[in-house]
């Protein structure tokens, strides 16, 4: 795998700027949370993650982002809502062992031969159920935020009715608009330019050496509830989607899982988040204009200036982007991924099956697993009944052709 190939075929026009921020609603919540609640290094985590965007896109050439590993995230902001804070080594201990599991997996050749058991159905429901997840954390968190009192519900509608009329539209990018709103709200209510003057200041990002200890606790922490996830969203329907919107790209299982597992072998070294590919990336970038990897380019050169040069001030500077933003921008996203239903609609059985599996994907912490392993339970228990109820007929049909011709 070439992992920085030529830039042909790489745009930076108005669209890739648009895509570009098809994604914020995701990451940078999940960022900010991540680094508040376990005492994290911005500039190292804001810093890498924008060098982990551009890798991506060198690599891939289409929307293909990167996106911190949610249920790392959620555990360890759970965590430290109940006053037990997650130690940074754990966190990078987790990335480094989901990493080397994936690496295994993909060079054994077992994410291939997994991932043609799994039926589209099934990746269906799990794009469904992530869709869900991320419309729910949207409306729940941050569309609508009581401290920001009429202005900040205003801030939301209109972003929302913004999103809605423009969506898809190429010659005036919803989501450049959108952002746009966002900052003449900071600027005329929370921000000065002040702000920025105090918060500006050049910083790298910290070494860190990988324990085994911390690999051990990290997987039995996260990892063994990240994995199943991972496989079925950033592998599997990652896949799908790049083969769905970029049918000549020839995005493979093997590529993402290599791409995925390197990018988690390097990171925990230089005090990086762990991260991964996601259908909801590539959905959220195409979704409001993105088509190569311009906007992921863009997007992680975002990330790259704020942990090179406001990580000091990094929570003045969030406050740029009003939550309201980050939630319309999400709950789009999430709609994007549950509209893939559309294409197994028409087959009873696979469009019952993928609801099936979107429903499981919202119990806690192992839904996505139970989702994915009971969804191929029951395709091919379908499969198998369709299959005796049709030989019988067939063998029926043999014996009377048999009989006129005597």
């Amino acid at each position: 795998m070439k992992l920085l190939p030529k830039l042909s075929g790489i745009r930076f026009d108005r669209n890739e700027w648009a895509g570009a921020f098809g994604d914020i609603g995701t990451d940078l919540p999940l960022l900010i949370l991540l680094i508040v609640a376990c005492d994290l290094s911005a500039a190292s985590v804001l810093t890498i993650f924008g060098l982990m965007q551009i890798v991506a896109a060198l690599s891939y050439r289409i929307p293909m982002p990167v996106q911190p590993l949610k249920a790392v995230a959620a555990l360890a902001i759970a965590a430290a809502g109940t006053g037990h804070k997650i130690p940074p080594a754990v966190i990078y201990g987790a990335g480094f062992g989901i990493g080397a599991v994936m690496l295994l997996l993909t060079l054994t050749g077992l994410i291939e031969r997994l991932g043609r058991i799994i039926p589209k159905a099934v990746i269906r429901g799990i794009q469904l159920g992530l869709g869900i997840k991320l419309g729910l954390i949207a409306l729940r968190k941050y569309v609508y935020i009581p401290d920001d009192g009429t202005w900040g519900i205003l801030l939301a509608v209109t972003a929302f009715i913004v999103a809605a009329l423009l969506f898809g539209n190429r010659k005036y990018p919803a989501s450049l608009i959108i952002i746009g709103l966002g900052l003449i709200y900071a600027f005329s209510t929370r921000v000065g330019l002040g702000t920025f003057q105090s918060s500006f200041g050049f910083s790298l990002p910290s070494l860190h050496s990988v324990g085994f200890s911390d690999i051990y606790e990290g997987l039995l922490w996260a990892g063994f509830a990240q994995i199943p996830l991972s496989l079925g969203n950033s592998i599997y329907a990652t896949r799908q989607l790049a083969a769905d919107y970029f049918p000549k790209s020839n995005v493979t299982e093997r590529k993402i899982g290599l791409s995925y597992s390197l990018i988690n072998l390097v990171c925990p070294f230089f005090s990086g988040v762990p991260v991964c590919h996601g259908s909801g990336g590539i959905a959220g970038h195409y979704a409001f204009g993105g088509r190569t990897g311009g906007s992921v380019i863009i997007y992680g050169c975002l990330f790259l200036m704020l942990g090179l040069f406001f990580s000091s001030g990094f929570g003045n500077v969030i406050h740029v982007f009003p939550f309201q933003v980050l939630g319309v921008i999400l709950l789009f996203e999430g709609f994007v991924l549950v509209r893939l239903l559309r294409d197994v609609m028409p087959v009873r059985h696979e469009f019952a099956v993928a609801l099936l599996v979107g429903a499981v994907a919202q119990i806690p912490r192992y839904g996505f697993l139970f989702g994915l392993v009971g969804g191929i339970i029951v395709i091919k228990a379908i499969e198998m009944a369709r299959s005796r109820s049709e030989n019988p007929q067939s063998a029926g049909k043999k014996r009377t052709a048999a009989v006129e011709k005597e």
